[in-house]
C-alpha cells in the first residue's frame, strides 16, 4: 500500500497570499522519491492554534503517514510550529530534528537556530522543516534516506528495530 503523506506550510504572508509558497513545493519535489502520495497540502497562518488543529485532523481523520510542515521553527514570536507541534505529538523523536541541524549548519551556522521537532501520533509521523526552500531542500537530504524505515515502524509494517538476528 502507497503510504501518503501532507504538506503544512506555515506562513502569515503566504496565507494572506502576499507570497508565493516555493518550501512547500520544496519539499513536494524533495519526498517525490520516496515514492508517497501527497494527499493533503495547505498553507495557513502562524497560529498555535490552527496548526494544531490542522496536524490533528490529518493524522486522526486524513489517513495520513507523513507530515511536513514547512515555517514558523526560528526565533521571531510568531514562530509557533514546533510549540503547535508539541501539543499534538505522543512521542518526540529528536534525532531527526537533531541530524537536521547537525548537518545543515555546516552550509550555513545560522541553521543551529532551528527549533524544529519531530514526532509522532499514533501511526503520523511529523517532521518541522524551515521555510526556505533551499533549508527544505537541504533538511530532507539528511533524513530522506530514514523515513522509509520510519514510516514501516509507525505503520506496523516493522515491529523491531536494531536486531541482526542473533539473539
Amino acid at each position: 500500500m502507497q503510504m501518503r503523506a501532507g504538506i503544512l506550510v506555515v506562513s502569515d504572508k503566504g496565507w494572506r497570499g502576499e507570497r508565493l509558497d516555493k518550501s512547500g513545493q520544496a519539499a513536494k519535489e524533495a519526498i517525490s522519491q520516496l515514492k508517497l502520495d501527497i494527499l493533503k497540502y495547505e498553507v495557513v497562518p502562524d497560529e498555535a492554534d490552527i496548526i494544531s488543529s490542522k496536524l490533528k485532523a490529518w493524522c486522526d481523520e486524513g489517513g495520513l503517514d507523513l507530515i511536513l510542515t514547512s515555517g514558523g521553527t526560528g526565533l521571531s514570536d510568531r514562530d509557533v510550529t514546533p510549540e503547535a507541534t508539541l501539543k499534538v505529538i505522543d512521542k518526540t523523536i529528536p534525532g531527526l530534528s537533531e541530524a537536521m541541524r547537525m548537518e545543515t549548519m555546516k552550509r550555513k551556522p545560522e541553521a543551529i537556530l532551528s527549533r524544529a521537532v519531530a514526532g509522532s501520533r499514533g501511526g503520523c509521523l511529523i517532521i518541522n522543516l524551515p521555510g526556505s526552500p533551499k533549508a527544505v531542500k537541504e533538511c530532507l537530504e539528511v533524513i530522506s534516506p530514514v523515513l522509509p524505515h520510519a514510516l514501516d515502524i509507525l505503520s506496523g509494517k516493522v515491529s523491531e528495530c536494531g536486531h541482526d538476528g542473533d539473539s
